[in-house]
């Protein structure tokens, strides 16, 4: 028998059997379809943390407090305060840190922001006008913080896009006074839309001076004296400058600290922040394709029942064909091609709901800064599974109508 024989045998009994080839191929439709949603999330996921993160730039380097320890445990770096406001300063002097372009020192606090009868929670940030420049931030409308709003101690705010969005709706946020943490605020500026997603969005925030964070609004935690900072953002000449430029702020540190090896600080770079992310990502994406796989499992299990039914069923059909001269392998090759048709067609099915299913999610998550991405490879690997899953289930019936007797095949009933 040809394959091709085996393949038109095969449409034949599906097209027989039209209800119970159609629910069959349902567990394997549904494995694909979750199997190539979930890869696309976990990849649109990906695609925005990294778009988030490179956003800032990829020559920045982040210089955090080091960590305090509660009965012997490291509660993790940024939990003490180690660094201040005049280590900033120190380490924007090019004759410090000659790598450096600029300096960006930060301090944060989480508070609840009024206007009118609008009612935000949201995270106030503490900065310099450095801050712009370094973080690459642009200011849509408006002004942003100057050396004369930091050296006063203004209360001035200059508002994420959400946040301005969530406050004003189609208002003019400009020149209005808005309370945060009960005191007033003159909004002088709206940054440009930036997107991203969570906590960390960068449009769902407030800008101040440090200076008036650290008096008004925080308080003014202080370390060895001086004002202490939660963050110092490093803006260096080049990505190829990114050790030097560690070594040169460590050097400083060090020896304003009067420390020589056990730093009370760290330094990051964005593009170990960037490596950390994705991994987590990956991870993440593997999990829920490994999840959603499952189900692709559960199809396979459903495909070798049918075909077990199937022999059962067609017992004496197989007795006609062995005394007709059919080898076994003829046998064994037409219900494994059976098996795989239906999965082939299982899958190819399934992946025209999940790129449906991931194009509806792009329109659920749309909001978070996720957009769903379908790519090749994830088809690719979806189908070759079902095709797999198809061949794998479909060994048993096909070798277990092979072994029947011809004799016995031919009387049974």
């Amino acid at each position: 028998m040809q394959l091709g024989e085996s393949l038109r045998l095969s449409f034949s009994s599906i097209r027989a059997n039209k209800m119970r080839s159609t629910l069959t191929m349902l567990g394997v439709i549904i494995g694909v379809a979750a199997v190539i949603s979930m890869l696309s999330i976990g990849r649109g996921a990906k695609e925005a943390v990294e778009s988030q993160i490179t956003a800032m730039g990829t020559d920045l380097l982040f210089v955090r407090p080091g960590s305090i320890s509660e009965g012997g445990v490291s509660m993790g770096g940024g939990t003490a305060v180690t660094l201040t406001y005049e280590d900033a300063m120190a380490l924007a002097d090019p004759a410090n840190v000659p790598s450096a372009v600029a300096v960006a020192p930060e301090a944060m606090t989480g508070g609840q922001v009024v206007y009118m009868g609008n009612n935000v929670q949201t995270r106030v940030v503490g900065v310099t006008p450095d801050y712009e420049p370094v973080r690459n931030v642009e200011v849509a409308t408006g002004q942003f913080i100057s050396s004369q709003n930091l050296t006063g101690r203004a209360r001035v705010a200059v508002l994420g896009a959400e946040t301005a969005a969530n406050l004003f709706g189609e208002d003019e946020p400009l020149g209005k006074v808005i309370r945060i943490m009960g005191q007033p605020f003159t909004v002088i500026g709206v940054l440009e839309e930036k997107g991203g997603m969570g906590f960390g969005s960068q449009d769902d925030m407030i800008l101040v001076p440090l200076t008036t964070l650290q008096q008004r609004l925080a308080g003014a935690t202080r370390y060895r004296g001086a004002r202490g900072v939660g963050t110092i953002t490093v803006k260096v000449a080049g990505e190829e400058m990114l050790d030097q430029a560690t070594s040169e702020i460590q050097e400083v540190l060090r020896d304003r600290h009067n420390v020589l090896y056990d730093d009370d600080f760290t330094i990051q770079s964005q593009q170990e922040i960037l490596d950390a992310a994705t991994q987590m990502t990956d991870i993440l994406t593997i999990f829920l394709g490994g999840v959603a796989a499952i189900s692709l499992l559960v199809g396979g299990i459903g495909i070798m029942n049918i075909m077990l039914v199937s022999v059962t069923e067609r017992t004496r059909e197989i007795g006609i064909r062995k005394a007709m001269g059919a080898r076994k392998r003829d046998i064994q090759v037409q219900f494994l091609a059976e098996a795989t048709v239906l999965s082939v067609l299982g899958g190819l099915l399934g992946v025209a709901l999940g790129a449906g299913i991931s194009r509806m999610m792009g329109l659920v998550f749309r909001g978070a800064g996720i957009e769903p991405v379908v790519h090749l490879d994830a088809i690719l690997l979806a189908v070759v599974f079902s095709v797999g899953v198809g061949v794998f289930f479909g060994i048993y019936p096909a070798n277990r109508a092979a072994g029947l007797d011809p004799i016995d095949a031919l009387r049974y009933e």
